[in-house]
């Protein structure tokens, strides 16, 4: 949607959530996000490297991957019917730089009312343990606004990311990004209204 090419790769990075950065979850997230852009960079990435972390904010715990099934359920039970934070840490290593420029996005999701039965059912993918809080905004577990970033609880803040390569543009040596509103409204069918705001520089707190 940013019209950039990319190579997309993993990093194998601990994810430690109990650390003192917890009672912090934005810088959390960023910290995570700066591991995983070092790790990618020390294994051979070439080129400007972006690397992402989402956290889940609930009722005062962050809450990551489940660890097994059990507490993906408890973590979906808890998150059930309730308004909870989504956190994304954005990292962008520039080529020589030797240390990644981070930032982070906050996004409040509602958790639809689930039975047991929709739980099960969401299970069944076999996508449980491998998201934050135990589940993905495109599953319809769960909804933003139209003034919230979808696309952060899906995992990369377009719009802010988009601002930020702006910014950046000659330290990364990239092409220049496309506003990525459009591409994203219509691959979703919406009308978003977060993104031509920030494209306006009106930044919410």
């Amino acid at each position: 949607m940013l019209g950039l090419e990319h190579l997309c790769t993993s990093a194998d990075t601990p994810e430690d959530l109990d650390t003192p950065l917890a009672a912090d979850p934005p810088a959390l997230a960023a910290a995570l996000a700066a591991e995983k852009a070092v790790a990618a960079r020390d294994a051979g990435a070439s080129g400007p490297v972006l690397a992402f972390d989402t956290v889940v904010v609930h009722d005062g715990r962050v809450l990551g991957k489940p660890a097994d099934i059990a507490e993906a359920y408890e973590m979906l039970r808890s998150l059930s019917g309730a308004t909870h934070r989504v956190v994304t840490g954005m990292a962008i290593l520039a080529p020589g730089a030797g240390v990644p420029e981070t930032s982070s996005v906050t996004t409040p999701v509602r958790m639809c009312d689930l039975t047991e039965h929709d739980i099960d059912t969401w299970a069944a993918h076999g996508e449980l343990l491998g998201c934050a809080g135990a589940y993905n905004i495109e599953s319809h577990l769960a909804r933003v606004d139209d003034d919230q970033c979808f696309q952060n609880v899906a995992g990369l803040p377009l719009c802010h990311l988009y601002l930020a390569l702006q910014r950046m543009h000659d330290a990364l040596g990239i092409g220049k990004p496309v506003v990525p509103v459009g591409p994203c409204n219509a691959a979703r069918n919406t009308r978003c209204q977060l993104g031509p705001r920030l494209m306006e520089g009106d930044v919410p707190e």
